[in-house]
This record gives C-alpha cells, structure tokens and sequence, in this order.
C-alpha cells in the first residue's frame, strides 16, 4: 500500500489527479487495485512489475499534479509533506482486508456513511461494476467468484463488519514506518529477498542476543 499527503480543493482536482495516476501508472507498468483520494492525502494498492515502479509512478504523477495545481491557483512549491510512504503486504493475509482499510476511509472520516457514496474511491468499480479505467483487479479478487456479479456480490459482503482494531493499527504502522505487512514467515521472506530488516527490532532481549551482536 502506497500513502502520500497533499491536497484537493475541487471535483477538478480528484479528476486530473486520477488522469495523472493513470498515464504514469500504465507508463511504468503498475497495476493499481484500489485507491482513495481524501481532501489531503491519498492511499493507493498496487502491483509494479519492477522494483522502481512505484517510486517512478508516484514521482511522475507527483510532479505533474504539483504543476497543475500551481497553475491553477496562482501558488508555487511543493504540496508534499516529504516523501511517500508504502509497504510490503502479505497478499494471501492482508490483501483483502487493505482494499477495505482504503475504501472505508471517508466513512472512518464520518465523510459518508458507506463506502458507496464517496466518488474518489474504487469502491463502485470493485463493488457495483462501475467502470474505471485505472482499477486492475488483483487475481485475488478474481478469485471471489466466477462472474463479474458473484465477485461484487462476495466483494460487496466484506464490508458488512468493522475492521479489526488491531488489523487497523498493523496497516497504520506497517505503512508510515515502511515496515512489512504479514506474518513471520513472509517477514522472513522479504528480510531474505532484500536484505532489509522487515521490522524493529524488539527490546532488551533481542538487542543482548549472541545474534544481534554478531550483526553489529
């Protein structure tokens, strides 16, 4: 999952953000699954088919919003808030569960009272079959059943329960700290594929153990 801050005045703006996200997102080959523009910020899931996709995706589409909306209103600088934050997700474990924490955000904002009724999600494309060009399901979500109806269906009954509190936190860390998303055997898997520690370390115990010094 991708999260980045900057703003939205007007309908104007979500639209040019969104032909933005598509040109750079079919530009650098990244499959978007699901996305939420909020009046300051922006969460997005996403596949790239590269290690550098995402941060040119959202490097390009950056750029070309700034100078559209400095255009538009007569300002200059930057909208950032430094730079993007994102995460690793466990795809068979939290995939499901992160397309839900992104649509259900207005309603979390009380914005909405369903995630219907927000115009800047995916969730009509995911959920009621709206069309919109810059949503690729992931194959996970194909999975939901055998027709474009039985998938909404199914899609649709996710969000008759609250996401765990817990499932919540884990998505929020997971993502400002740029940590992996998933369980220990995943973590284990990112750690041996990028050499990158997937999580803080823990406290006390950890930072004695014979293992911890030997990597010192």
């Amino acid at each position: 999952m991708v999260a980045a801050t900057l703003t939205f005045y007007d309908e104007a703006d979500y639209k040019a953000y969104l032909s933005f996200l598509k040109d750079a997102a079919a530009r650098y080959q990244v499959a978007i699954h699901a996305f939420v523009l909020m009046t300051n910020h922006v969460h997005l899931l996403v596949t790239p088919s590269d290690a550098q996709g995402v941060g040119r995706m959202m490097q390009a589409q950056g750029r070309k919003y700034v100078q559209y909306f400095n255009y538009t209103y007569g300002r200059s600088g930057t909208l950032w808030e430094g730079r993007y934050k994102s995460t690793v997700e466990d795809a068979d474990n939290y995939l499901l569960t992160v397309y839900r924490y992104i649509e259900l955000n207005p309603v979390r904002a009380n914005m909405v009272s369903h995630a219907a009724e927000y115009p800047w999600s995916s969730y009509r494309g995911n959920a009621l079959g709206k069309a919109i060009q810059l949503l690729t399901p992931h194959a996970l979500y194909w999975q939901l059943g055998k027709t474009d109806n039985e998938r909404q269906s199914a899609y649709r009954a996710l969000f008759s329960g609250q996401i765990p509190e817990r499932d919540l936190a884990a998505i929020r860390q997971a993502t400002n700290k740029a940590w992996v998303l998933g369980d220990e055997r995943f973590k284990a898997q990112i750690a041996a594929r990028t050499g990158r520690r997937p999580a803080p370390l823990g406290r006390g115990g950890d930072r004695k153990s014979a293992n911890f010094r030997g990597n010192q």
